[in-house]
């Protein structure tokens, strides 16, 4: 049976430098999904023309737009980099040149050129859920986002500083304190198909 090998991760994108090579659709939405997970992501734009929804998003987060074609002088100093325009030529040589300097690289809609690929993610305040279809299937990724949207709890969030606010209290070693959470934990989730079934 095939399965997903990939190791998921969560980036602090603030600490990162982003490019999109672009500036149509596929980068605006992009850039929208970055934004909306990361709102202070360090990203750079660079493409001949931008969209006006692209222009508009950039001045609400940390975005320089650069009206350029893509040249390999782009990619230095950036710690990832996604590429989306409509020319396969371009998609492959920004590939080549990510790949040479060890870059992570995502090209848009072309799995074989991708070191990694941006999930449907769903964010509750300190919590967040990734998915991935491993590439297969970017709509099934968006509609199970949408469904964890609306499962999990909207307090969750009150839950983990709790938690967080307990755990500092506990004494011991770090195996004895992630014991006491775990009881703790099971405890909470036991309570809570108990009220599923009421």
């Amino acid at each position: 049976m095939e399965r997903n090998n990939l190791y998921p991760v969560f980036l602090k994108v603030k600490q990162l430098n982003v490019l999109i090579v672009g500036g149509g659709y596929v980068a605006e939405e992009k850039l929208t999904f970055l934004l909306k997970s990361s709102p202070d992501a360090q990203v750079t734009m660079v493409s001949p023309m931008f969209r006006e929804g692209t222009i508009k998003l950039a001045k609400t987060g940390n975005v320089k737009l650069i009206e350029s074609k893509y040249k390999k002088r782009f990619i230095k100093g950036k710690h990832f980099v996604v590429g989306t325009t409509d020319k396969p030529k371009v998609n492959k040589k920004i590939y080549k040149d990510c790949r040479k300097k060890s870059i992570l690289v995502n090209v848009a809609d072309n799995p074989p050129l991708c070191d990694f690929y941006m999930g449907g993610i769903v964010t509750k305040g300190n919590v967040k859920v990734a998915i991935s279809t491993n590439g297969k299937s970017p709509t099934t990724a968006k509609r199970l986002r949408q469904f964890f949207e609306e499962v999990i709890p909207e307090n969750v969030d009150d839950l983990v500083k709790n938690l967080n606010e307990y755990r500092k209290t506990l004494k011991g070693d770090f195996e004895e304190k992630v014991e006491t959470l775990n009881e703790v934990t099971k405890t909470l989730i036991e309570k809570e198909k108990r009220n599923d079934k009421n």
